[in-house]
């Protein structure tokens, strides 16, 4: 099973960037799909962005499109999340996770979480 770490998270201003990584275990890394999600208090965990095992297909929801980046670097078993222009409501904590091949972009589809990384954005 793989094992995922998050790293990058921390308090920002509005406005702000921030870069989240995910480093994963296993020759397997690069078949991987994976994405990244967010949990908000009181909030159902949702996705924020996803990428196939080669790179060269993503998904966004739609109220970080345009803000936020997804990208791999397979040589190196990491997924990187580029937020740029972060807002209060982006304030979470973000999960990196390998969704199912076959699956769809949302909770159920996923075989494998991280620990997760804590996003605070100020006002």
């Amino acid at each position: 099973q793989v094992q995922l770490v998050e790293s990058g998270g921390g308090l920002v201003q509005a406005g702000g960037s921030l870069r989240l990584s995910c480093a994963g275990s296993g020759r397997a890394f690069s078949n991987y799909v994976m994405g990244w999600f967010r949990q908000a208090p009181g909030k159902e965990r949702e996705i924020v962005a996803g990428i196939t095992w080669s790179g060269s297909t993503t998904y966004y929801m739609n109220s970080v499109k345009g803000r936020f980046t997804i990208s791999r670097d397979n040589a190196k078993n990491t997924v990187y999340l580029q937020m740029n222009s972060l807002k209060p409501e982006d304030t979470a904590v973000y999960y990196c996770a390998v969704r199912l091949i076959g699956g769809t972009w949302t909770v159920k589809s996923v075989a494998s979480w991280g620990q997760g990384t804590q996003v605070t954005v100020s006002s």
